[in-house]
């Protein structure tokens, strides 16, 4: 709680170890207040966590986790090559491994041709690229992520994806907090959609087509009546101007939905399924972003 207000309410959450996560939710739902209490660096008014088996916030959970917050400020009169130098000191690696290592992240994260260069030169995109770096500096065994692509132009958004996935291919689990729906789609294994502090849905984006299909069809001559037997075996069903939208589970019930049309006395002229995007889910789910 802060104040009066209650920030996070009834979260229950299990991550995977060695998967791909994504924590999906509009403004002001609780995202980046959970992350932080997974951290120890808020500390909550009730309830338990672990992180790694150990309590959130345990010395030894911490010294095994990468953070990338949403707002960072790094100390300017480094350059970048210092800056990893010093996030892996406080990570207690050793000066003969981070000669090795800095050069590594700098050349994972595409910057390496800036290695000497202060960060007062750096533009947003550079300095977000650092950020993954230096939050991927003792090869952490989880990371947490937020908004890691903020700032980076579809090349750096296709670098950090790409990092992700090496992650994961090294065992490390990946807390990704993200508005970029597009990007969490092709990237992550699961997510949880998270409203009001509180877990609402959690879905396993590895099974194809899980959440059913969007449909547009070309109707004409549908009559009131045809469209409400329709609402019996579909979702969210309109129709204007002769198109006719609607959301179904499965494309095996379309023949179906089709011979009911046409005896209802209406005229099929085409009929579009597609899979329902992550964006569609979302805004089902949590309704529309208020900008709360």
């Amino acid at each position: 709680m802060f104040g009066s207000r209650v920030a996070v309410s009834d979260l229950s959450l299990t991550v995977n170890r060695g998967e791909i996560f994504g924590f999906l939710g509009p403004n002001g739902a609780g995202k980046s207040t959970s992350i932080k209490m997974l951290l120890g660096l808020v500390r909550p008014t009730g309830g338990h966590a672990e992180v790694l088996g150990l309590p959130a916030g345990d010395v030894d959970a911490r010294r095994q986790i990468g953070f990338l917050p949403e707002d960072f400020r790094f100390y300017d009169w480094l350059t970048a090559a210092e800056l990893l130098h010093l996030h892996g000191r406080l990570c207690g690696m050793s000066a003969d491994r981070l000669r090795t290592r800095v050069p590594e992240v700098l050349e994972l994260v595409g910057i390496v041709q800036h290695a000497d260069r202060l960060l007062r030169g750096f533009s947003k995109g550079m300095l977000q690229r650092l950020g993954l770096g230096q939050a991927l500096i003792h090869e952490p065994q989880i990371v947490f992520l937020d908004e890691p692509t903020s700032g980076l132009d579809p090349i750096g958004r296709r670098m950090v994806r790409d990092v992700i996935r090496a992650q994961r291919d090294r065992g490390a689990t990946v807390f990704l907090n993200s508005h970029l729906l597009s990007e969490v789609e092709i990237t992550c294994d699961r997510v949880a959609f998270i409203k009001d502090g509180e877990v609402i849905a959690a879905r396993d984006l590895r099974t194809s087509s899980a959440e059913g299909f969007h449909v547009t069809a070309q109707v004409a001559n549908l009559s009131p009546s045809g469209l409400a037997q329709l609402a019996g075996l579909v979702r969210a069903p309109r129709y204007e101007d002769e198109q006719l939208t609607f959301d179904v589970s499965s494309q095996d019930v379309l023949p179906e939905i089709v011979r009911l049309l046409v005896a209802s006395g209406a005229d099929v002229y085409r009929l579009t399924p597609e899979p329902l995007a992550l964006e569609d889910l979302f805004v089902k789910l949590v309704g529309e972003d208020r900008g709360l």
